[in-house]
């Protein structure tokens, strides 16, 4: 196998009808003005993938949540429980904010959840609430019943918080029966489902790995914390909720490694360093946290800290990105450090997510009045701080003001690093490539979207209310493998005192072109090059030149992903057909017949494309 300098060689090659796309990262500036209009364009993006009235939503019904716009490599064109509540949850907390006028989209969202809930489906039905657990749908609130990693158990409890949220704001609005008759219902079958069912093993949240794991179980704690709080307040009960929260909390403190958090028990061979723990420490904030309490792993305990470390610095040697970064600097974050998915590349939103945990530590450091350093944490606030040593400053002190000014910029850090790697619309993809920067896979990601928001309500010190953290949250001596058998009942009710008002889905324009990224898992040896050819002019023709055909680049080349790619701006549309060959000084060797054969996408909304192939 021969690592060549091929991306070079690749940026000064043009074509006759497309050309190599060379992403040319963003030249460093003022965060401040980039999060200012970033944002914007974030919230729309968001929008854009809310059905029916979004850009980029046709055929979807109206309040379905698209993942992305991206119909093919991949196919992200269904609506996700967990990704739909965790936008929603953004949303609702924007709106209650007073920053953007949702509410309509909100009810709409609400409206559809009532729907889906009643969908029997591959998982099971609502009469026993195994459904509860599918993970994903198609968006015309049918169900999708191909194969899948099923269930995922995280949806239900972050659909009862997103919920939960908009509840709370009603009763705070003098509408405690608008919430009682149409929003309970729905939150009552999700905390049903949550408290049977915690302690079933679960597709993670990246849908591969079966077992437990941290970022549903946090997940699933808060939502019956703050479930049984609801309850009181319309008046109801969740004598579940009560029973079964301390056991969830009890098992979520299995997952610590006396070191960082174990994401997964079902490894599968990985580390279990994985952005899946600081999700769900994100998930776990409460703003009114009395302390920085390591088991509800707020995010500025010791443990939260400690294990933000060791997952970040997982990816320091593993993307060329972050070659020559200071171990004091911030880094881009993929999912975990052998991710082989589209090549294993950071993603956007584990990079905000990075940077929210940071940037909701500072916020709880100032309004407890004080940075605890000990002994787990230390080698945190070390890294950026070289001179920090165990103890507790309090506010006001100048080690206080230099430890958090330290952090700030630290979690500043992510955030630019997200900024330099968007391109200049501002659309946000599901990754950006390790090499180079680009975006790859699923266009317009929705849950990219959402995080950015987060990430940068955080920084600007917006916080979501309470879930009550502090409200008796206490360890069991004694843990239990416990669940308590619910009830369900179809949640029917959509009768808003004022209905949502319905708008017209806007009409888009489809991107000329698309950035193409063509992969080939194939096992080379010294000597060998791999090169990509076709039946149109941007593919050389069929020809096997070096100067016609397209070189693929081995820069991501790995014992465990034998990963040769290159990506071309092709016009949108456009049919061809392709195959790949090997060149050994010369010597041509093709890949067995058939003929490959590909149509770019011409969809509103997609901008990328990722085709994934295997040497034949």
């Amino acid at each position: 196998m021969v690592v060549t300098t091929a991306l070079a060689a690749l940026n000064l090659l043009s074509l006759v009808q497309g050309t190599l796309v060379e992403f040319v990262p963003r030249a460093s500036g003022s965060l401040d003005s980039w999060l200012a209009t970033e944002t914007p364009i974030a919230l729309q993006g968001v929008l854009d993938n809310i059905g029916s009235s979004g850009a980029f939503t046709e055929g979807a019904d109206e309040g379905i949540v698209l993942a992305s716009p991206s119909k093919a490599d991949p196919d992200y064109y269904y609506t996700w429980t967990r990704d739909s509540a965790l936008t929603l949850k953004t949303l609702i907390d924007n709106f209650i904010a007073g920053t953007s006028d949702l509410e309509s989209t909100i009810k709409e969202y609400i409206n559809v959840e009532t729907v889906i809930q009643g969908i029997s489906n591959p998982s099971g039905s609502l009469a026993d609430g195994t459904g509860l657990g599918e993970p994903k749908f198609n968006v015309n609130r049918t169900a999708f019943t191909g194969s899948w990693g099923r269930p995922q158990r995280d949806g239900p409890a972050l659909r009862a918080t997103a919920m939960i949220a908009y509840a709370n704001y009603l009763i705070d609005n003098s509408q405690s029966s608008t919430a009682k008759d149409i929003i309970w219902p729905i939150v009552q079958n999700d905390l049903a489902y949550v408290a049977q069912y915690w302690n079933k093993t679960t597709f993670d949240l990246w849908e591969e790995t079966q077992g437990s794991s941290f970022f549903t179980t946090a997940a699933q704690h808060r939502a019956l914390v703050e479930g049984n709080a609801l309850a009181t307040s319309l008046g109801e009960s969740c004598a579940n909720c009560v029973s079964q929260a301390p056991q969830v909390l009890c098992f979520l403190q299995s997952y610590w490694t006396g070191s960082y958090i174990l994401s997964n028990f079902a490894s599968n061979g990985r580390t279990g360093l994985d952005a899946n723990s600081i999700l769900g420490v994100i998930e776990t904030f409460d703003p009114e946290a009395s302390s920085c309490d390591d088991a509800t792993f707020q995010p500025c305990s010791a443990k939260a800290l400690a294990n933000h470390k060791a997952v970040t610095d997982s990816f320091r040697s593993v993307y060329s990105l972050n070659s020559g970064i200071a171990a004091s600097s911030a880094v881009a974050v993929g999912r975990y450090a052998e991710d082989v998915y589209q090549g294993g590349n950071p993603w956007y939103l584990a990079t905000t997510a990075a940077a929210e945990q940071l940037y909701d530590a500072i916020y709880q450091w100032k309004k407890i009045g004080s940075i605890t350093i000990t002994s787990v944490s230390l080698g945190f606030f070390q890294a950026i701080y070289s001179s920090a040593a165990t103890g507790t400053y309090a506010s006001g002190s100048s080690t206080f003001d230099a430890l958090i000014s330290a952090v700030q910029t630290y979690a500043d850090g992510y955030m630019s690093i997200v900024e330099k790697y968007t391109p200049a619309d501002g659309t946000l993809a599901e990754q950006f490539q390790r090499d180079t920067g680009a975006p790859l896979s699923a266009s317009a990601l929705t849950w990219s979207y959402a995080a950015l928001l987060t990430a940068a309500a955080r920084r600007a010190g917006t916080v979501p209310a309470s879930w009550g953290s502090s409200n008796g949250n206490t360890v069991p001596t004694t843990c239990s493998a416990s669940s308590a058998t619910g009830s369900y009942t179809s949640a029917t009710n959509t009768a808003w005192p004022t209905a949502p008002t319905s708008s017209t889905r806007p009409s888009c324009t489809a991107p000329a072109k698309l950035a193409v990224t063509f992969q080939e898992i194939v096992t080379t040896s010294l000597g060998q090059d791999i090169y990509l050819t076709g039946n149109i002019s941007a593919l050389g023709s069929w020809s096997t030149a070096a100067s016609e055909a397209i070189l693929l680049s081995a820069q991501d080349y790995r014992s465990a992903d034998n990963l040769w790619y290159v990506t071309l701006n092709l016009p949108s549309g456009t049919a061809f057909e392709y195959k790949f060959f090997k060149n050994e000084s010369g010597t041509i060797t093709w890949e067995n017949d058939p003929n490959r054969v590909y149509t770019v996408a011409s969809d509103c909304g997609v901008s990328t494309a990722c085709i994934n192939d295997s040497w034949q």
